[in-house]
């Protein structure tokens, strides 16, 4: 079962641009929404609303609020959100893809 979090909450998640190193993916809710599990490699978060959200890990969760304008490091993750504030959700995630060798050599040397 794919856990690719555009598949898993398509009404959350809009993929905005992608090509072979990232995949940009806009997220939008609001107040009392939730997302269902899902997965994210690593990735750049950047908020265009402040929001607050409480964020589960198996059992555990954490609250997170965030102001607009929070630029940040995630590191590869699976969780289920919920937005616990009472205003509406809208990030913009840049996802990072593996670089396989070929893309490394073409990336140092140039292409043929």
């Amino acid at each position: 079962m794919s856990l690719d979090p555009v598949l898993t909450n398509p009404e959350h998640y809009t993929v905005v641009f992608e090509n072979r190193r990232v995949r940009v993916l806009e997220y939008t809710d609001r107040p009392g929404e939730r997302t269902t599990p899902h997965e994210h490699p690593d990735s750049v978060m950047h908020t265009l609303s402040a929001f607050t959200r409480r964020l589960h890990v198996g059992a555990a969760h954490r609250d997170v609020e965030l102001p607009a304008g929070a630029t940040g490091w995630l590191p590869a993750q699976e969780h289920w959100g919920e937005n616990i504030g009472e205003t509406p959700t809208h990030v913009l995630f840049v996802e990072l893809k593996e670089v396989v060798a070929d893309e490394l050599e073409e990336v140092y040397l140039g292409p043929e």
